[in-house]
């Protein structure tokens, strides 16, 4: 069983000694202000330039998601941890603001901001991991918040539009 299914299940530790159950327990200030708890928690078929002890998901990660509920429950509860912290929420099968989302407390809706790659990350991640609906549907309220809410550079935003289109994994 690959890395990234091993922690997502609790069954091993991040580079840093973590848990995932520790990581959903981090507040606010550690979610913004850590950069390494993304890649444990929505892993990328790429490595990261500046984490390289990220897991990475290849076509076994993908085969694990695709049959073991568990493991896409895990992720939609780290989904819902990120969409609280980007001031977001589940409605039903939907993903809309909350009444407070605004520029000044939420950061990734200023034109350029570091969240920007963490969204990339989340859409593509969920896409790549049998999770098609949910990316889309995050990607679509991201997409929009940031056009109704925010200041996102376009650039950013094509981005977001192209994370979830997947080609074929490496075997691994």
């Amino acid at each position: 069983m690959k890395t990234a299914c091993q922690f997502m299940l609790g069954l091993k530790a991040d580079h840093k000694g973590r848990r995932i159950e520790q990581i959903w327990a981090l507040d606010s200030f550690w979610l913004e202000y850590d950069h390494e708890y993304i890649q444990w928690l929505f892993p990328i078929d790429t490595p990261s330039r500046f984490h390289p002890h990220s897991p990475i998901v290849c076509q076994s990660t993908q085969d694990y998601f695709s049959t073991c509920e568990v493991l896409r429950e895990a992720q939609l509860h780290s989904l819902g941890m990120m969409l609280d912290f980007f001031g977001m929420r589940f409605f039903g099968n939907s993903i809309v603001p909350k009444q407070d989302l605004n520029i000044r407390d939420h950061a990734w809706l200023k034109a350029t901001d570091h969240n920007h790659l963490r969204i990339s990350r989340i859409i593509r991640s969920l896409a790549l991991l049998d999770q098609i609906e949910l990316s889309q549907a995050f990607q679509t309220a991201m997409l929009r918040c940031a056009r109704e809410h925010g200041e996102v550079n376009e650039k950013t935003l094509s981005y977001w539009r192209q994370a979830n289109l997947i080609k074929e994994l490496v075997s691994g």
